[in-house]
């Protein structure tokens, strides 16, 4: 197992092991091509036909995947020049210029052992992510689920990108793809002159202009779709009297605050929200919601019970008025690490702020609710990942182009920690000669690789789910009790990660 060699050998991510770095060790010399390298780096060379791959990575975009990605090219011996638009250029839901900020949710899913989104942040803590481990840091109470305080998770973030000394942070807007390597030292469009390899990591919120030149790349419309964004409302203006603090079946203690609605209540509630006028779209803005993050309101209108089914289902809690499970009920998650404020679990939504407050102060608990932040609806972007990608992240017309984040077509901050965390190690592989890995199917990011890859008709984004991992052995597979055969899973891509990391360069 090699490890970083670095003075600080009790950092917890600069004596990680090395994952995806096992490989990069043993590097073939081509002449030709030489570069200014970080200390106790290996020398790069370039690929033959690629041009001069050795100036290192470009990372297009400060969000989730692109800190991930820089982070990695970075640990692994290349430097990187990570470019971040804000905050020259803001977007309609950011609201700092700090990096990895999180505009939706504060939670980054379960962390429950032998659950699919536990895995992959299982494996992405071993592979050495700096995204998991501010996460848990700057974690919040929230049962098994992991929630952050999210300003403190994007200070921390902001502060250990801007202290690692093969990082140079760039707050310009990058309006085009950069050129390939051939045309690099020519052309004008690109971050940096024969700027290397490149991660395009921009996100959800791409500007404009640089959408534009994606969709010219990919040589087809750029799809789109929407995502909203829940609301936010002060502790202090909730009436905790009407309010309940446990988590649903009582596990992870009391992490939540529970607003309960008896069938009448719930009913004018529902009435409310479906009459609610929502925020118009602009006349060029077709509406194409994520299935998995539908506005609250878009999910009521498909029947009257659908929300207890969703976000307002109240199994697993009971109603301390009756001793018994309500007809339906609202959970709110603590936002920071004060807990002073608390997130609306589900209802994402793209109501009018008025509406907003009108019909959420319907609810229990909250008829004085001080909302400090309206939920909100943004235009969500993303690529082909099927036509374009292959199962590295790399473009497949241009091997000195890879995609992460939400922008290749994942779904969820892990995820787009995830496909960061493979890009940015494949960009430092392709910088230095070598070929991109991918990790193996068994595994929970393996998975999601083959996943963005794989031939389909009608793409929509996913997030990690047992149903896209299907590398266990077929005896694994087999196994009938769900919760056995998920811990059987779930033991074996770890076992398998470990043979891979350890596996010889």
């Amino acid at each position: 197992m090699f490890f970083w060699a670095s003075p600080d050998t009790h950092h917890p991510i600069r004596h990680a092991p090395l994952a995806l770095l096992d490989k990069i060790r043993s590097q073939a010399a081509f002449p030709g091509c030489t570069r200014e390298i970080l200390p106790g780096a290996a020398a790069s060379t370039k690929i033959p036909g690629m041009g001069c791959m050795g100036r290192g990575v470009t990372v297009i975009g400060g969000g989730l995947a692109g800190v991930e990605a820089a982070w990695q090219a970075a640990r692994h011996g290349v430097p990187v020049r990570l470019y971040e638009m804000r905050p020259a250029v803001m977007t309609p839901a950011h609201s700092t210029d700090r990096l990895g900020e999180l505009v939706c949710s504060n939670s980054l899913k379960s962390d429950q052992p032998e659950t699919a989104p536990w895995l992959l942040k299982e494996e992405l803590r071993r592979l050495g992510s700096l995204s998991m481990r501010v996460a848990d840091e700057a974690r919040v109470p929230a049962g098994h689920a992991l929630a952050v305080d999210r300003e403190e998770f994007s200070r921390r973030l902001t502060a250990a990108v801007e202290a690692e000394p093969g990082i140079t942070v760039v707050r310009e807007e990058v309006r085009e793809l950069p050129p390939p390597p051939a045309q690099a030292s020519s052309a004008n469009s690109a971050p940096d002159e024969a700027a290397g390899v490149t991660v395009v990591a921009s996100g959800p919120l791409t500007s404009p202009a640089l959408a534009a030149s994606i969709a010219e790349f990919a040589g087809s419309e750029n799809l789109y779709f929407y995502d909203a964004i829940s609301p936010i409302v002060a502790a202090s203006s909730l009436d905790t009297a009407k309010l309940s603090a446990a988590s649903r079946y009582g596990k992870g203690g009391r992490d939540y605050l529970n607003a309960f609605l008896s069938k009448e209540e719930y009913l004018s509630f529902y009435d409310a929200l479906i009459r609610a006028e929502s925020a118009p779209l602009r006349d060029f803005e077709e509406p194409r919601f994520f299935e998995g993050c539908l506005p609250v309101e878009e999910l009521a209108r498909r029947g009257i019970d659908t929300l207890r089914f969703g976000p307002m289902k109240p199994v697993g809690l009971d109603d301390p008025r009756t001793g018994r499970r309500a007809y339906a009920a609202v959970q709110l998650r603590l936002e920071n690490q004060m807990a002073d404020s608390y997130n609306l679990v589900g209802f994402q939504n793209h109501l009018k702020f008025p509406e907003q407050r009108r019909v959420f102060r319907m609810i229990p608990g909250l008829e004085g609710a001080e909302f400090l932040r309206f939920g909100q609806i943004h235009r969500n972007s993303y690529i082909h990942a099927p036509r374009l990608l292959g199962t590295t992240l790399q473009a497949k017309a241009r091997p000195d182009l890879f995609f992460a984040g939400q922008l290749c077509g994942c779904e969820g901050y892990v995820e787009a920690v995830a496909t960061g965390l493979l890009a940015g190690a494949n960009a430092a592989r392709v910088a230095r000669g070598l070929q991109p890995a991918t990790p193996p199917e068994a595994t929970a990011l393996g998975s999601i690789a083959r996943y963005l890859a794989a031939p389909q008709g009608d793409f929509q984004p996913a997030n990690i789910t047992f149903g896209l991992m299907t590398g266990a052995p077929a005896e694994i597979l087999a196994i009938r009790d769900k919760k056995e055969r998920r811990r059987a899973q779930t033991r074996h891509a770890l076992d398998t990660l470990r043979r891979w990391m350890d596996a010889p360069p």
